[in-house]
């Protein structure tokens, strides 16, 4: 598997643990959070629906008590009582001090004249006859007014009533303190941008807005049908969202508006939604920290068991090659062996004839001479080809013994010593030659050397050189293998011992041969680690105990 398949692997388990995690937990998160919120406003419009009725129930009862102390000096004083002024004052006096609400009264005959008055204007002579309030107070008796300016020349409003005495009808009339009545509407008020205000048929203002503006003045709201008896209506002004609560009142043709902000009032909601958000993010980090880790750790397991597999499977390829390859080479040297042998005894009986002087002297006899020295020169460089041959094939099964690394380091190089001459590279030899020996498979040692000098010449193509080095270090021996190639990029380094990761073209590397030399030197008890830089060249350093402390295993393993 390749490291991006990894990768791959990696983010697809994560990103499934986190949907089977995170998915439920934020519905359940929604779903108790939208149930709650629901519940939350259901009770804010309840609240303020209860609000509204409970205020305007306090108006009507203000209004009602007001006509019923009217009523009451209507009832319990005569005309001609009523339009004394100092009886009248001294009526209002008493009135005053049971009940702050009036600002004046006065009396009107049935032809709107003004017969008495007590308060703070001159109002004595005036006449209502043309005034709408005095027809419609003597129609029906009663008669609360809209805001207006009136005689006055300031907003206020005034409550009548009619009085039949004899065969006469006269008006008791008394105007409201607006201030009184105002602070009765205003005192539910909510939040910095609650409001509440009444408003005529015409959405007049009948007591100042907060933010509507004063007395008589337009008000804007949304349309109202008035289908229940209190009605809540959402919209937004200014982009602000608002609630009302509006209801009509029993006695005037007014309605209550009360208004409130719902982002105010459902602030304590929106600190619980933020409680919860910050909640399902910790879980939610949590629940991401842990699927990632327990996944790396997976997919770690997973790489080092393919890594594993893969240097194992490796191994025993590698194994079969050089077991058939050790048979052969066996083959062959015996085979080349039998040859030469002839040949060395064909030529030392040449030489036997030469030297009892059978053949006589002379420069042919010289010639022949040295012909045979070339035979025997050349026969015993074949011999020692053989007999490395055979040496290579004896050392194909897994052995424990002594090993001298210096010497193990000369035969490696032997075997590519013609392609170092051949590419012009220049090899360095720099063995301590106090090396203690080592106890450890030197088969498997030497396939390590030989892996890395490989790559070392690969690296460096041609004119370059190739540096051993050998020294030993407490209970270990290191070896170290410099090439003057063109290094390992820095984002690589950490990779160059995974399995099947190649820097090399398409078909030219399988990405096997260090994670070979990796597993075949963590078998063998030692360690490899790698320093490079781009354009300066790579060093392998490889460390060996003394004695292979897991030998038996490397035995059955290889």
């Amino acid at each position: 598997m390749m490291p991006s398949s990894y990768k791959k692997l990696r983010w697809t388990l994560v990103l499934i643990t986190l949907s089977l995690s995170l998915i439920p937990l934020f519905a359940l998160g929604y779903a108790i959070h939208a149930e709650f919120s629901q519940s939350y406003e259901e009770k804010l419009t309840s609240n303020l629906r209860l609000v509204t009725g409970n205020k305007r129930d306090a108006i009507d009862m203000f209004l009602t008590e007001r006509v019923m102390q009217l009523q009451l000096l209507a009832d319990m004083h005569s005309f001609k009582d009523m339009t004394d002024q100092n009886y009248l004052s001294s009526v209002f006096n008493i009135v005053q001090q049971t009940s702050h609400s009036f600002i004046d009264i006065g009396v009107i005959g049935q032809d709107g004249n003004h017969e008495a008055y007590c308060g703070p204007f001159d109002l004595k002579d005036v006449n209502y006859k043309d005034e709408p309030w005095f027809n419609q107070v003597m129609l029906k008796g009663l008669y609360i007014s809209d805001v207006f300016m009136g005689f006055r020349n300031f907003p206020h409003f005034i409550i009548a009533v009619k009085r039949r005495e004899g065969g006469s009808t006269w008006i008791l009339r008394a105007t409201i303190d607006s201030d009184v009545f105002t602070s009765l509407v205003r005192n539910v008020r909510f939040g910095r941008q609650g409001d509440a205000y009444l408003v005529n048929k015409d959405y007049a203002l009948q007591t100042p807005s907060r933010f509507g503006g004063k007395v008589l003045s337009q008000a804007e709201l949304p349309e109202y049908h008035g289908e229940s008896d209190v009605e809540i209506i959402n919209w937004k002004k200014d982009g602000t969202p608002l609630v009302a609560g509006i209801t009509p009142l029993a006695h005037a043709g007014w309605r209550l508006i009360i208004i409130e902000n719902p982002e105010e009032e459902l602030s304590p909601l929106l600190r619980t939604q933020s409680l919860i958000f910050m909640l399902l993010s910790i879980c939610a980090l949590m629940v991401f920290i842990g699927a990632y880790i327990s996944v790396a750790s997976v997919v770690a397991k997973l790489k080092a068991s393919d890594r594993e597999r893969a240097a194992m499977d490796a191994a025993v390829m590698q194994s079969s090659k050089m077991a058939s390859l050790g048979k052969l080479a066996a083959g062959v040297a015996h085979e080349i062996n039998n040859p030469l042998s002839i040949i060395r005894e064909s030529a030392g009986w040449i030489r036997d004839i030469i030297n009892d002087g059978e053949l006589g002297e002379g420069a042919a006899v010289d010639d022949l001479q040295e012909a045979t020295d070339d035979i025997d020169r050349h026969v015993e460089r074949a011999r020692t080809v053989t007999h490395r041959m055979l040496g290579f094939a004896r050392r194909m099964e897994p052995l424990h013994e002594d090993v001298d690394l210096n010497m193990l380091a000369l035969q490696t190089f032997s075997f590519l010593e013609n392609e170092t001459r051949h590419r012009n590279i220049e090899v360095v030899r720099n063995f301590d030659q106090d090396l203690p020996f080592i106890t450890t498979d030197s088969n498997q040692v030497q396939q390590v050397m030989l892996n890395l000098l490989e790559n070392a010449i690969d690296a460096i193509g041609e004119n370059g050189s190739i540096s051993m080095t050998t020294r030993g270090e407490k209970d270990k021996v290191v070896v170290e293998i410099e090439d003057s190639g063109e290094g390992i990029p820095e984002e690589h380094i950490n990779k160059v011992f995974d399995p099947f990761f190649t820097t090399k073209a398409t078909g030219e590397g399988t990405g096997l041969g260090l994670s070979i030399v990796y597993t075949t030197l963590k078998k063998l008890g030692g360690t490899i680690s790698v320093r490079s830089k781009c354009g300066q060249g790579t060093v392998f350093v490889i460390s060996l105990p003394l004695t292979c402390p897991y030998f038996p295993d490397c035995q059955e393993e290889v």
